[in-house]
């Protein structure tokens, strides 16, 4: 059995955070999470009585762009996640042991949690030359990371280079990189993609997984569906300017000083699931359609051998609403005479049949 461990109130008790405090970030961590406000009491009793989750977090072929993401946290802090909400073990990049030490670190919690640690995992392994290309503490990484999450209660697959593979596994792909999945298959895996992921969404999953001793609710493609359930398109403040047919001609034109719709210039809103345009980046500050960009994909698999960033889509056909607005009439009354004329053959049919049966009847 694992020894036993501080709960997260214990330790922010022991910080000298009050009771109000405390109640506070319960509160600002359940609306973060899309939570209604009876969460917030659920959240504070699970901080009350549980222990903080040990977390064992790796890197294999990535730039940390996760990590820096991850630090930016605003609700809840980062501080808070780190020092409080879970006991992060291992981190390379976070720790200040290294070498033997902090490889010392990664063995010993193993040993002492079997089964009861969480393995976060930034980057993928190169599958190549028997995984060397890319080497951790003198291994291949993917065997460490195999080994590692073979003692896992279960595994996060941080940003696109874990759940899809990203530009490592870009066409020719010659270290032969791969997402997580392709290595790890008997444990459970929540996948929180993005090019980095949003800071809050990082912190929100763990707050989850601490809060309720499992995963959120995830889609087929094994994401939280808090928040990614919906796409980039569905809640973009400039959607109103897509269905009005009103766009972005060139990157100096009129059209982008009055921030009409970014979809010619290459806009992947329309394709790509996340939470950019409801949770937004810096503390909720922007998102790159808000900065006058348009949105990459970089939430979705093989975003990078899609074509250019600044491909239009081919599949998406805008509504233009007050642009074509004779062509929609056009399309009303195309559909009510195809619904007039199925309506009349069903009508036919129906009226044969029952002169069929009535023939039956007399003979």
């Amino acid at each position: 059995m694992p020894e036993p461990q501080e709960t997260f109130y214990d330790v922010i008790r022991r910080q000298g955070i009050t009771r109000r405090s405390f109640m506070k970030f319960c509160s600002l961590t359940a609306a973060s999470m899309g939570l209604g406000p009876t969460f917030a009491a659920r959240i504070a009793h699970a901080m009350e009585t549980k222990p903080r989750i040990p977390v064992l977090w790796m890197h294999g072929l990535e730039c940390t762009c996760c990590s820096e993401s991850f630090i930016r946290s605003a609700h809840p802090l980062v501080k808070d996640v780190i020092l409080s909400m879970i006991s992060l073990d291992y981190d390379d990049t976070l720790m200040a042991a290294a070498g033997h030490q902090a490889e010392a670190c990664l063995e010993e919690t193993r040993r002492k949690y079997k089964g009861h640690y969480l393995l976060a995992v930034e980057g993928n392994p190169p599958l190549n030359e028997d995984g060397m290309y890319c080497i951790t503490a003198g291994k291949p990484f993917v065997n460490t990371l195999r080994e590692v999450a073979a003692d896992a209660q279960a595994v996060i697959a941080w940003g696109t280079c874990a759940s899809w593979g990203c530009v490592q596994a870009a066409r020719p792909n010659p270290t032969q990189a791969v997402p997580i999945d392709k290595v790890i298959f008997d444990k459970p895996i929540v996948k929180v993609p993005g090019c980095p992921p949003i800071a809050e969404v990082m912190t929100a999953v763990i707050t989850y997984l601490v809060t309720f001793g499992e995963l959120p609710a995830l889609d087929r493609q094994r994401r939280p569906k808090m928040f990614y359930s919906q796409r980039i398109h569905d809640k973009c403040y400039r959607r109103a300017h897509f269905d009005a047919g009103q766009f972005v001609e060139s990157w100096d034109d009129e059209a982008a000083r009055e921030g009409f719709c970014l979809y010619k210039m290459g806009c992947k809103g329309p394709t790509t699931y996340n939470a950019c345009s409801t949770v937004r980046w810096n503390n909720g500050v922007s998102y790159p359609i808000q900065s006058g960009h348009p949105c990459l994909g970089c939430a979705e698999d093989d975003f990078w051998d899609k074509g250019s960033f600044y491909d239009r889509l081919t599949t998406i056909q805008p509504l233009g609403i007050e642009g074509t607005a004779n062509e929609i009439g056009g399309y009303a009354a195309a559909g009510v005479g195809g619904a007039v004329v199925a309506h009349a053959a069903i009508s036919a049919i129906k009226r044969a049949r029952k002169s069929d049966d009535d023939d039956r009847k007399q003979d």
